[in-house]
């Protein structure tokens, strides 16, 4: 791998189930791979309502992004994968109450359906700190 790359790779969200990381340092860049709403421990959510599953998606982002010295204020860009356009007002509720004051660059991509029958994928870009 090249030595300027840096994968970046944490328990505290599910291992990597293909050929990738969970991210990649590039210098002060961050790419977080796709998260679905996958447990780290692979457990099921107890609650499989899009709402959970946003959450869990999400959780898994921000714990990536903090393994790698991160924090919401640090994301730069975020797309949103949802089956159901229905489902976007409720994904964007739980992106603001987990993002707080962090309003990076989004796209919502309505998507008839996604790995797994998960109802949600989340990925990131974001430009660290030192």
């Amino acid at each position: 791998m090249n030595k300027a790359l840096t994968p970046i790779l944490t328990d505290q969200a599910p291992a990597p189930a293909g050929h990738y990381a969970q991210a990649i340092r590039a210098g002060d860049m961050l790419y977080v791979s796709g998260q679905l709403p996958i447990r780290a421990d692979k457990a099921p959510l107890d609650d499989m309502g899009f709402a959970a599953q946003a959450r869990q998606a999400i959780a898994n982002m921000l714990a990536i992004l903090e393994a790698a010295g991160g924090t919401p204020a640090d994301l730069c860009r975020v797309t949103a994968y949802i089956v159901g356009v229905e489902n976007w007002p409720e994904f964007n509720r739980v992106y603001a109450d987990m993002l707080g004051d962090a309003r990076p660059a989004r796209t919502v991509v309505p998507v008839p359906e996604l790995h797994y029958g998960y109802l949600v994928e989340i990925d990131a870009v974001a430009a660290l700190r030192g």
